[in-house]
């Protein structure tokens, strides 16, 4: 049986790190506002350019079928998501009082996945959907806040000098690209 629906394509998956943490440590309705905004504003930067899977706890499931991914829009999206989700941890901490101890990783994979329909949900199926999720709980981030690009997607993108990213090291899985404590 073959399935014609399989493509190529982006898994892109924002995540909180410090979410369990923030869990116990916040109120219910305070923490469920806190995630919901901070959830909300990652969808409203990504501009419907990526379609949205499923979205779970603290992390949001996106993906494009693209079979020309490219590093450099891709990375000013990572860009731009972490700088609104910064500035609206600022906004909340200033507004609830309160310290949000949170932040942001991404990972970025490519290959050949699928979609069906239960009901109103659209799942995805592959192993680059099972790949992206092993990514999440990886060994080699140093720093909480940071972006991990396979091999697959840096491979596969159109070729826009990220090798020269002097920001980028190198792990047995892809690139990991580190973001400071900073708006930015």
């Amino acid at each position: 049986m073959e399935n014609t629906n399989a493509q190529n394509g982006i898994i892109l998956i924002p995540d909180f790190s410090g979410f369990t943490e923030f869990v116990f440590n916040t109120k219910l309705y305070t923490g469920e506002y806190i995630v919901r905004q901070l959830l909300s504003i990652l969808i409203d930067v990504n501009h419907q350019y990526f379609d949205i899977s499923e979205i779970e706890g603290d992390a949001i499931l996106f993906y494009r079928y693209d079979s020309k991914p490219s590093y450099k829009k891709i990375s000013r999206m990572l860009s731009n998501m972490r700088m609104a989700f910064n500035m609206k941890i600022e906004e909340l901490s200033e507004m609830l009082n309160t310290t949000i101890d949170l932040s942001l990783k991404f990972i970025v994979h490519y290959g050949k996945f699928s979609q069906y329909n239960i009901g109103n949900f659209r799942k995805l199926y592959g192993k680059p959907i099972v790949e992206a999720h092993q990514m999440l709980k990886n060994g080699f981030a140093e720093q909480p806040s940071y972006a991990l690009y396979s091999h697959s997607f840096l491979k596969n993108s159109q070729k826009e000098n990220y090798n020269s990213c002097e920001e980028m090291q190198v792990s047995e899985v892809g690139a990991i690209q580190y973001f400071g404590n900073t708006l930015a």
